[in-house]
């Protein structure tokens, strides 16, 4: 395995420990503004992968073109299938406080584990594919899949809120 490799792997334990270390902190204190801050992600992710795709067609000698619409769609699918699966174990509550707190999921750890652990299983498989358009369709799933996961929070959120 090269550097790089090591460096996506070391990227994706960060992720890991992000995401479960957010989560469980999450439990002790109320969702405040309104769930707004839920969406964040949605909003910037597009930007930050703007930029990306901006930098993947300034790379010399190296002509950019987008994945096939075959493959465009698998992606799609597949950010929806694992957006659906970590919406499915996202929760929401209302307590006596008045507040609404993320429902605890002991098995969150595992799903967030597990679709990162599929993300990287695929990306090793398809390491076939043209840089660029591997890079595409890796962002395509990830907006994809956050965006699901993401807007549904949002939404079970708004439904925990009013009653």
């Amino acid at each position: 395995m090269n550097a790089g490799t090591w460096i996506g792997y070391g990227i994706g334990a960060l992720v890991i420990i992000l995401v479960i270390w957010l989560r469980t902190r999450g439990k002790t204190r109320p969702i405040k503004n309104k769930g707004l801050g839920i969406l964040i992600p949605v909003i910037l992710l597009p930007i930050l992968f703007g930029f990306s795709i901006y930098s993947l067609t300034k790379i010399p000698d190296h002509p950019f073109h987008l994945p096939v619409i075959w493959e465009m769609l698998c992606a799609m699918l597949l950010g929806v299938g694992l957006g659906s699966i970590m919406l499915y174990h996202t929760g929401y509550e209302k307590r006596e406080d008045g507040y609404v707190y993320a429902k605890p999921n002991k098995n969150f750890k595992y799903v967030i584990i597990a679709v990162l652990v599929i993300r990287i299983a695929l990306s090793q498989y398809f390491k076939g594919l043209d840089y660029t358009e591997f890079t595409v369709l890796t962002m395509l799933m990830a907006y994809l899949y956050i965006s699901v996961w993401r807007i549904g929070s949002f939404m079970k959120y708004r439904k925990a809120s009013v009653n």
